[in-house]
């Protein structure tokens, strides 16, 4: 019987290509994420198929490569750069005698120990029960033992069912625990909706330098590090543009290469920052070899939580590692800011990335007139407080005729909890053909 060995980071890397030629700077993630989960790796595996071995994933020969390289190394740990089913984790350990760790086991303890929040904790607790619930049997033969002894023994509940129990019932604990804090995320946006002002949210592959723009941009004191996923747990600060406007700018968790559903579930109310922003800021490694790869990863993740049609502008950074490379600003075939390029280190181009910021949330006024009637003076006074009245004018029935420049997102904001709304505002003034509601 193979009971698994509760310690021990000395781990060997397991990486096949499946069907096709893998890209090598994917193998070099994989490595820096081993890393940054603690281990210490004593020797790499690889290797071509054409499909995964259903019983073992890499193949009996493989296999046995794998296993004869664990003796010599001393490794007490395997780690697999993919997906593997829990039969096969179960099959490879009883095989290999040594724990086996597949990618979304890797990324969910990384996320287990960067995880600094009360929220942030909560939701890679609930990823990895989620996860932990379909591997309950896998190297643990004693959990298929009913519980007892002489003269208790008998069809009770075996030790594998009560675990499955208790798991379902924690879950169920930090679901409602979490739900909770999405409700008072949500009353936090209500807040701000009632203050119109826009959400900016930072997005981008993990390590592209979203932290270090987050503090350079709000002079914060954000954790940031050249590794990956340094920071998980969202933070949001205001900042003031250079003509006056204020925004709310968002620190957002990385994204990455098949990020595991457990955790985009699991951080689905961290992530709301994202869906709920009126911009993102993409932000690119504009010196990885993997750019092109990593900005379709990106899309794709931001596609799967629901962000996929907000506004984007691509941030390009860190162009200090680049030679010859100045910062600059690119637009697209509307004329509208498409790109910036920049470094958060050094600061080069934050003033042109200001200026895309202000441009974006300056075109986005309408000059719009509305009749009110003398019962709606609490939507008057929302007029005087977020947007520029321009004119102000009685009417014989005793409301008021508004003449103003009021911001896009607010404006869409008001008309999200009132849609008869819109059937009375007038953005020409050949024919104001509106009456009072």
């Amino acid at each position: 019987m193979f009971e698994r060995p509760a310690t021990g980071e000395r781990a060997v890397l397991v990486h096949v290509d499946i069907g096709t030629t893998g890209d090598p700077e994917a193998h070099v993630e994989f490595r820096l994420l081993a890393e940054a989960a603690g281990a210490q790796v004593a020797g790499c595996v690889g290797g071509f198929r054409q499909a995964p071995d259903p019983r073992l994933f890499i193949g009996p020969g493989k296999a046995d490569e794998l296993k004869a390289l664990i003796e010599a190394q001393g490794a007490e740990l395997v780690i697999f750069e993919h997906g593997l089913s829990p039969a096969q984790e179960r099959n490879l350990e009883r095989h290999l005698r040594c724990r086996v760790v597949d990618r979304t086991g890797l990324i969910l303890d990384i996320f287990a120990q960067r995880a600094r929040s009360f929220e942030g904790k909560l939701q890679v607790e609930l990823a990895q029960l989620r996860h932990l619930s379909t591997r309950l049997v896998r190297g643990w033969t004693h959990l298929e033992r009913q519980k007892g002894g002489i003269g208790l023994r008998g069809p009770g509940e075996t030790q594998l069912e009560s675990d499955r129990r208790l798991i379902g019932k924690r879950i169920a604990q930090l679901t409602k625990r979490l739900e909770r804090i999405v409700s008072q995320r949500a009353q936090g946006r209500r807040a701000r909706d009632r203050a119109a002002l826009a959400t900016v949210s930072l997005v981008g592959y993990t390590n592209a330098g979203k932290s270090t723009l987050f503090n350079r941009l709000t002079r914060s004191a954000v954790h940031e590090a050249d590794q990956l996923f340094a920071t998980l747990d969202p933070t949001l600060r205001r900042l003031s543009l250079p003509h006056g406007a204020t925004l709310i700018l968002a620190d957002t968790v990385g994204f990455i290469n098949r990020l595991p559903h457990a955790l985009v579930a699991a951080f689905r109310s961290t992530l709301e920052e994202t869906r709920t922003a009126d911009l993102l800021l993409h932000i690119v490694d504009a010196s990885g070899a993997r750019r092109a790869g990593c900005i379709l990863d990106v899309q794709e993740v931001l596609s799967e939580i629901g962000a996929g049609d907000i506004p984007q502008i691509q941030v390009f950074n860190k162009i200090d590692q680049l030679p010859d490379t100045e910062p600059r600003l690119e637009r697209d075939a509307q004329g509208r800011v498409g790109r910036v390029w920049i470094s958060a280190r050094s600061g080069a181009g934050i003033d042109l990335l200001l200026a895309a910021l202000r441009e974006h949330f300056h075109e986005e006024h309408l000059h719009q007139w509305i009749i009110l009637g003398p019962e709606e003076g609490a939507l008057r006074a929302w007029f005087f407080t977020h947007a520029q009245v321009l004119s102000d004018q009685a009417t014989d029935q005793g409301g008021w005729e508004l003449e103003v420049m009021v911001p896009r997102i607010a404006l869409d904001r008001l008309l999200s909890k009132d849609e008869s709304l819109s059937e009375r505002l007038v953005g020409e003034r050949t024919e104001l053909a509106v009456t009072s509601g």
